[in-house]
């Protein structure tokens, strides 16, 4: 059953980002899920190896060029596997769910655990409140990902007013409180989901791994998340294709060019589901209760590391066009794709200087 699940998440999931070979050529394509972990490992005519497997909700792809040592990947895997039995709200005894669990009480966590709490609480500050981490309450109530499975919607599923301000009131970052690898939850009542920044976080421990052991060319790509490794073989740069929302057959809308950087995008089209023509997707506004109705359907953030992209696109989501793309110009190293509800791209004042990019046809 768990495996029928998670096929239908695999099928039904829309991936916003795409490794370009050459635009607009894709080089990654969907397939079966056979298995949570591994999900086979495969050589490009001795070019590359590649693995990937399930977490997180999400298939995780890791393609190395310039070696056959294909312990590698294993090791990238493991690591994936330790910290989603870190960080996971659904696994009883990961550091996460010991801390929901724990009455207020403080608990000690692994250091990985406690450093990804508290770049949490950095994006919650960043963004006013706007980013999270103790949203868990309110997206359970939701529970978006399941209904977006679903062949039929009704009424039903959408939570009552009452529901939700019942939930909101659990929802405070700010009741979070770090001190070395202790952290409490000052309200027992709340719950931490690090869900919108752990895949960033392991596709960046993943990096760091892999850069130690000389393996410098490559990409890991989360579904929403790409990290490259470097250049490509050729010295050239890795063409990224950011999904067209709600295009049947995930087609780029564009391709931007990035050398060890990472692309991450947030969109309305990739958990949702509908009622009486009415859409409700899964990045939920932490001020009313409900998904964000503000004109965007995606998101999409280039910058140096994985986390920070998952932390940003999350951010200038639910800030907004104006807010969104200012709070982006505002920072180093980072630039942004708006795309808005009337399919206009919205670039940052980067864009095509630094990063270049080309718009799909």
């Amino acid at each position: 059953m768990e495996n029928n699940l998670k096929n239908k998440i695999f099928m039904k999931r829309k991936y916003l980002l795409y490794i370009l070979l050459s635009i607009p050529v894709l080089l990654l394509s969907g397939c079966a899920l056979p298995s949570r972990l591994n999900l086979g490992k495969t050589s490009g005519s001795g070019e590359s190896i590649s693995k990937s497997g399930f977490y997180f909700n999400t298939v995780i792809t890791v393609t190395l060029y310039g070696t056959k040592d294909e312990s590698l990947l294993d090791d990238c895997f493991s690591l994936a596997d330790t910290y989603e039995n870190y960080f996971s709200n659904t696994i009883a005894d990961s550091d996460v769910s010991k801390i929901n669990a724990a009455g207020g009480a403080p608990v000690t966590v692994h250091e990985e655990t406690a450093e990804l709490i508290k770049k949490g609480l950095y994006y919650g500050d960043l963004s006013n409140g706007k980013f999270d981490i103790t949203i868990g309450k309110l997206s359970d109530l939701w529970d978006i990902s399941t209904k977006a499975l679903l062949e039929k919607t009704d009424a039903s599923m959408i939570p009552s007013d009452d529901e939700i301000k019942k939930a909101l009131t659990t929802v405070d970052y700010q009741n979070v409180v770090v001190d070395g690898n202790t952290v409490t939850l000052k309200d027992p009542s709340a719950k931490i989901d690090l869900g919108g920044i752990a895949k960033g976080y392991i596709a960046d421990r993943m990096k760091d791994y892999l850069n130690q052991k000389g393996a410098a060319c490559g990409y890991i790509n989360l579904g929403g998340n790409v990290l490259c490794l470097g250049a490509k073989p050729d010295g050239s740069s890795y063409n990224i294709g950011i999904q067209r929302p709600f295009d049947d057959e995930g087609a780029a809308m564009l391709a931007v060019s990035v050398t060890d950087q990472t692309v991450v995008s947030s969109g309305v089209y990739e958990r949702y589901f509908e009622v009486d023509g009415k859409r409700y997707h899964h990045i939920l506004d932490t001020a009313t209760g409900y998904p964000y109705d503000n004109g965007l359907l995606g998101v999409s953030i280039i910058t140096d590391e994985s986390v920070d992209g998952d932390g940003l696109s999350t951010t200038c989501f639910a800030l907004g066009l104006a807010d969104g793309m200012a709070l982006v110009e505002s920072l180093d190293n980072t630039e942004a794709v708006f795309i808005t509800e009337d399919y206009e791209l919205h670039f940052s004042s980067g864009m095509g200087t630094k990063i270049p990019y080309q718009v799909m046809e």
